[in-house]
């Protein structure tokens, strides 16, 4: 079987926050930016790697979710608990000195028991984003 990763969805309440840190930040290109009725998704990838994206989305966009669902989805998302993304990096703490001045961070670069190095902040919607340290 051949599979790959193609798309994955994070949702975001401010496309103009998400295109801050997503491409402003950590350096993701736009490849596709859809509106419809108020709503952006917005698809981001980097640039060396042209097959694999994220889709910044609406997360109430789905007409099959109720209103108690938008609201604890919002709910969520505030709190950070929603959704979130492992990305990795030869230089964390390049990285990471970039980060912290402009993302809320949950955890300095820390060498885990489990053998990877890590940190983590959330970009502007909440989502958690872990970055492994590639060795």
């Amino acid at each position: 079987m051949d599979l790959t990763i193609h798309n994955t969805f994070l949702p975001h309440d401010d496309p103009e926050a998400a295109l801050a840190f997503y491409r402003d930040l950590l350096g993701f290109e736009v490849r596709n930016d859809v509106g419809y009725e108020g709503m952006r998704w917005i698809t981001v990838g980097l640039p060396n790697q042209p097959d694999t994206s994220i889709v910044l989305h609406p997360p109430a966009a789905d007409p099959g979710i109720t209103d108690d669902e938008r609201r604890a989805i919002a709910e969520m998302m505030a709190k950070g608990t929603y959704a979130m993304i492992v990305l990795a990096t030869a230089d964390l703490d390049g990285l990471f000195a970039r980060l912290q001045e402009r993302a809320e961070v949950v955890q300095e670069p820390t060498e885990q028991p489990y053998g990877i190095r890590d940190c983590a902040v959330r970009d502007p919607a909440g989502n958690l984003v872990r970055i492994n340290e590639r060795r």
